[in-house]
């Protein structure tokens, strides 16, 4: 789905309208009641279901990177609550815009969804049976996107209400009541085996025109069992869905449909380039535009805020703010964790450099090129050389402040990017990975833990087969036989930050695994310790900034609040904990 093409009919903007009326049918209404006559139309209205996810609210900033940050991997740059940093560090309250934009986006793509159902279902009694066996698809379709987005509602809010048809979108506000998390739950299983049932695995699709960044049998088995393993975590705790989680994710595995690529900084490339691969992108987010105006582009912010800090380069491209900074406590865990030194610069896990930058770029005169961050400037030159300022960068003890304003790399425009299709500073073309293979494969190996009481062989396989492939050495990718549950699990959990940093899947982990406060009290404490034991001039080096430590609140922020719009108008509606 590379170019979208826009529905124009009735978008719902919120959840509720501030006043409604059901004594008649407005034209906007009656014109939509014309469409969809034929499969191809019904094409047409089904895209703009899939448009919902490229917005601001959904994956072109918010569920993408904004709401991703204050992790043991990721926080936002700077030292203070202002302005954007608010919501990253905690420091915000259910009044913030973000959150009601987000809330607003994905209840407007469920009212989406629910419209084109009713309307389709209605309307393909009069197609041929081509088209019949198509809109069967988009039904599918349509249902794999709600429950896309009630998962991004459940886990993130809890307590929601349930919207199953367009008609409870109209209700008064007042008689509105927020439904039981394992409802909506229920719900979202109902429609994914739905959509395991009918969608047709993206190799063996010769029913749709285009099958690109859509929804298959292969995307809607691997959300199915990362929403089971959510379900099984916190706050619900049903370790049931263990079993349930191990066994969805076998069928995707099993299937051989799917694969990883052979080459794990390829991704990037991809990703950065609008490179459509099936093989490992299971769920793609495709933002594009040939030249970016404004107003509704599908443009998002992917490698703007979350790539590498880089200048303009007049007439070619803007520059890149690199917002979301490397916790740099998790470089010296990872660096530990693989031995890499200051005699040994190159990592055995090649994805470690290919996941955090310790560089900038310029396009300046006088400051051109990749510039290493411990670099040292003054006077027109460089006061250090490559390998110095890299000798810096792998000894703690060395240029503590430089350190934490590494960013990560997978999204390294200035890298990756062939061409620039607009000169833009906050607005890319890049596409975002919502579900990799990768990611099931990990899922897999941690539902077989949990299910079976410790790893099975089959784990064992699962994990390594995604280590293997970041691995230089020919054997350092095979963890410790014998591992008992609770072992696995931690290597399962550093895992997950390794192969999947910074895509957005760290602070809803470590929310499901029931360590998320726990884990910023960590984090903050080894970042002091790494700045105790240095050597450094403390007085130029100010103790590590990890602001989101300080307002971060156990029982409060492991959901987010339901927005206070919300709660005015909806009387019923009760508020998160801690808000």
């Amino acid at each position: 789905m590379k170019k979208f093409i826009y529905y124009i009919g009735f978008l719902a903007l919120c959840l509720l309208p501030a006043a409604c009326s059901l004594e008649e049918e407005s034209s906007t209404e009656v014109e939509k009641n014309k469409y969809m006559n034929d499969a191809k139309e019904a094409q047409d209205v089904l895209l703009g279901v899939y448009r919902t996810t490229v917005e601001d609210g959904m994956y072109g900033y918010h569920l993408s990177i904004y709401f991703s940050m204050g992790t043991d991997i990721s926080q936002v740059e700077g030292s203070t609550t202002e302005n954007f940093r608010i919501l990253p560090t905690n420091a915000y309250y259910a009044s913030q815009a973000e959150v009601q934009t987000t809330w607003a986006s994905l209840y407007s793509g469920i009212y989406n969804a629910n419209d084109f159902l009713e309307r389709v279902s209605v309307k393909m009694e009069s197609y041929n049976e081509t088209d019949k066996n198509l809109a069967t698809i988009y039904i599918a379709e349509a249902r794999a996107l709600r429950a896309l987005y009630y998962f991004e509602l459940v886990r993130r809010w809890g307590h929601i209400p349930l919207m199953t048809n367009t008609a409870m979108s109209h209700q008064h506000p007042s008689t509105l009541i927020q439904a039981d998390p394992v409802d909506v739950y229920k719900f979202i299983e109902e429609d994914l085996l739905y959509a395991c049932d009918i969608l047709p695995y993206a190799t063996d699709d010769h029913y749709r025109s285009s099958n690109d960044y859509r929804f298959s049998k292969g995307a809607a088995l691997g959300l199915l069992a990362k929403v089971y393993a959510t379900w099984a975590g916190y706050p619900l705790r049903d370790e049931s869905k263990w079993e349930a989680a191990a066994k969805t994710a076998r069928i995707l595995v099993e299937s051989g449909k799917h694969d990883l690529l052979n080459d794990y900084e390829q991704l990037w490339k991809n990703t950065c380039n609008g490179i459509w691969d099936p093989t490992e992108s299971l769920i793609e987010i495709s933002f594009y535009s040939p030249t970016y105006s404004g107003g509704s582009d599908p443009v998002g912010r992917i490698g703007k805020w979350n790539g590498v800090k880089t200048t303009t380069q007049a007439g070619k491209s803007g520059s890149t703010a690199a917002n979301v900074q490397v916790v740099h406590s998790f470089v010296l865990d990872w660096r530990r964790a693989v031995g890499v030194d200051v005699d040994n610069r190159i990592s055995p896990d090649r994805r470690l450099d290919l996941s955090i930058a310790n560089y900038k770029h310029g396009h300046n005169d006088d400051k051109a090129g990749i510039q290493y961050l411990g670099d040292v400037y003054l006077a027109g030159k460089y006061t250090d050389s490559k390998d110095v300022a890299l000798e810096k960068d792998l000894n703690e003890k060395k240029s503590a402040k430089e350190k934490q304003n590494y960013t990560p790399a997978k999204w390294d425009i200035d890298k990756y990017m062939e061409s620039v299709p607009f000169v833009n500073n906050d607005k890319s073309t890049v596409n975002w990975y919502v579900l990799r293979y990768a990611d099931v494969l990990l899922l897999y190996a941690e539902a077989l833990n949990e299910w079976k009481g410790g790893p099975t062989t089959d784990a064992y396989a699962a994990i390594e087969k995604v280590r293997k492939r970041g691995y230089n050495s020919a054997n350092g990718y095979k963890l410790t036989q014998g591992m008992d549950q609770a072992q696995f699990r931690e290597a399962i959990q550093k895992e997950r930050a390794y192969e999947l940093a910074f895509e957005g899947h760290r602070r809803l982990d470590l929310v499901r695994w029931g360590i998320y406060f726990e884990t910023i009290e960590k984090t903050h404490t080894a970042l002091n310790e790494w700045w105790d034991n240095s050597d450094i001039d403390k007085a130029k080096n100010p103790i590590p900034n990890y602001v989101v430590y300080d307002y971060t609140k156990e029982g409060k922020h492991e959901l987010m609040p339901i927005p206070q719009r919300e709660m005015d108008l909806c009387t019923q509606f009760e508020q998160n904990p801690g808000w």
